[in-house]
């Protein structure tokens, strides 16, 4: 029977031997992608706490492949959004069912990604300002030593001057 459902072009859930159109199979794909992109969020995190950058490049690289495949995955879920109303009237109820909640895990998980991807974003933009404190601490610290130099050495040489006249 599997072989028929496959050259129909639909798909076998091994886990309920129930057909899935291609939309369905694809969604399953793009919700396991969503689990993975939120794995390395909180990985992501970490590296960012941690400031440690290599780590931090390459979950950045790995997340951008699994954006890919969500992005391909996309092509072939989107008709299933598009369409609810007569997709979901073709599904049985069980179907159907796991169809809702996979996109309600979905969104879910697209929002805590997002919401990790902003905390992520304000943390580092928080870290840029501190450097920036730090520097122009640093370069004001330096001016006044410069200062205070210039007008100790200036005031000693004139002393010597006035010493030895």
């Amino acid at each position: 029977m599997a072989e028929v459902l496959q050259r129909r072009g639909d798909v076998v859930n091994a886990m309920t031997s129930i057909p899935e159109s291609k939309s369905v199979s694809a969604l399953r794909e793009q919700l396991s992608c969503y689990r993975n992109l939120q794995r390395l969020c909180e990985l992501q995190r970490q590296y960012v706490e941690q400031n440690q950058t290599d780590e931090l490049l390459t979950v950045l690289e790995s997340r951008g492949g699994i954006l890919n495949d969500i992005a391909r995955l996309e092509q072939d879920v989107s008709p299933l959004k598009r369409d609810w109303p007569v997709e979901s009237a073709a599904m049985t109820d069980d179907v159907r069912r796991q169809v809702q909640e996979m996109l309600a895990e979905a969104k879910l998980l697209l929002a805590q990604i997002t919401q990790a991807d902003q905390d992520d974003v304000l943390l580092l933009q928080q870290r840029k300002l501190n450097v920036g404190r730090q520097i122009a601490a640093t370069s004001n610290a330096r001016q006044v030593n410069n200062r205070y130099a210039a007008s100790a050495y200036a005031a000693a040489a004139g002393s010597k001057l006035n010493v030895q006249k």
